[in-house]
């Protein structure tokens, strides 16, 4: 199945940051977790929890503490969990996970104009398999960005509640990712 597929028909993404929103999370009826936390020792059985659910894992591999930041992390996590993707501030890691088959997420904090239009101009030189944009609950910047591109977006960070889910979709994003457990079936 597609991406734009699985964002289409669970567009809330659950993400976790430690073992007890995991367990909730495989609670869930979601289709995408993004794991926000572990370490080099634990991330492989991480993984294959919410595999064994038949979620797709997707590990934000900037925060597995003993990976370093440069690419052989991705490597690492390709050879050693069956995770499908995975996300990154570096977008050398995003191309790295997409050069290896993997899920490539790239992660934008837009913190102000110049945040923004460096993140419109990576995404004119180079196309991840989805964006997540933070925080998410900026609309308007939202919309600015789906007008520029085509690339699947994700809305994170400082979703508070429904309204801001809500919002955010009608800015065009694809998805929402959220550690917030009441928004997970919004």
């Amino acid at each position: 199945m597609k991406l734009e597929d699985i964002f289409a028909s669970s567009p809330v993404i659950t993400a976790v940051k430690d073992d007890t929103g995991l367990e909730h999370a495989m609670e869930k009826e979601c289709a995408i977790v993004f794991i926000l936390y572990g370490n080099v020792c634990n991330i492989p059985s991480i993984v294959e929890k919410v595999k064994e659910r038949g979620k797709l894992a997707i590990v934000h591999v900037d925060l597995i503490a003993g990976l370093s930041s440069k690419e052989v992390a991705v490597d690492y996590i390709r050879e050693n969990t069956r995770a499908d993707g995975i996300i990154s501030t570096r977008p050398g890691m995003v191309k790295r996970a997409m050069e290896l088959g993997l899920i490539g997420g790239q992660r934008a904090f837009l913190i102000d104009s110049i945040a923004l239009e460096n993140t419109r101009k990576q995404l004119a030189s180079f196309q991840p398999d989805f964006m997540e944009i933070m925080p998410g609950m900026m609309p308007k910047i939202l919309r600015r960005i789906r007008e520029t591109t085509s690339v699947l977006l994700v809305a994170g960070g400082l979703l508070s509640d429904k309204q801001d889910i809500m919002a955010a979709f009608q800015a065009g994003v694809d998805a929402v990712s959220t550690t917030k457990e009441e928004l997970w079936e919004v």
